[in-house]
């Protein structure tokens, strides 16, 4: 069992930054991808970014990429999301997830795939 506990969420205006970070409990994060995922109001979750469990094989959305960076610290059981130059229709609750069964050479997009959620952190982006 792995809990998950996302925080670095708040309000920013268009343009600016914010560094999510998601901390897991359990011995057994370093074998796990993990991965992103965002839902705004009236909308269905979707994925934003993932990473494999050594940090070598990362993928984005394409609406994020080059904006946001995923990345983890298997020392310290935490994975980041880093955004900048964040828009308006960044704004979302946004969910890490753990994939305990990653495919091979590659990471999960979609959310079925993953084993393990958080509780959200609500990001909010003003125009």
């Amino acid at each position: 069992q792995v809990q998950l506990v996302e925080s670095g969420g708040g309000l920013v205006q268009a343009g600016g930054s914010l560094r999510l970070s998601c901390a897991a409990s359990g011995r057994t994060f370093s074998s796990y991808a993990m991965g992103w995922f965002r839902q705004a109001p009236g909308k269905e979750r979707e994925f934003v970014a993932a990473i494999n469990w050594s940090g070598g094989i990362t993928y984005y959305a394409d609406s994020v990429k080059g904006r946001f960076t995923i990345s983890r610290d298997n020392a310290k059981n935490t994975v980041y999301l880093q955004m900048s130059s964040l828009k308006p229709e960044d704004t979302a609750v946004y969910y890490c997830a753990a994939d305990r069964n990653p495919p091979l050479g590659r990471v999960a997009t979609v959310h079925l795939a993953y084993d393990y959620w958080g509780q959200g952190t609500q990001v909010t982006v003003s125009s």
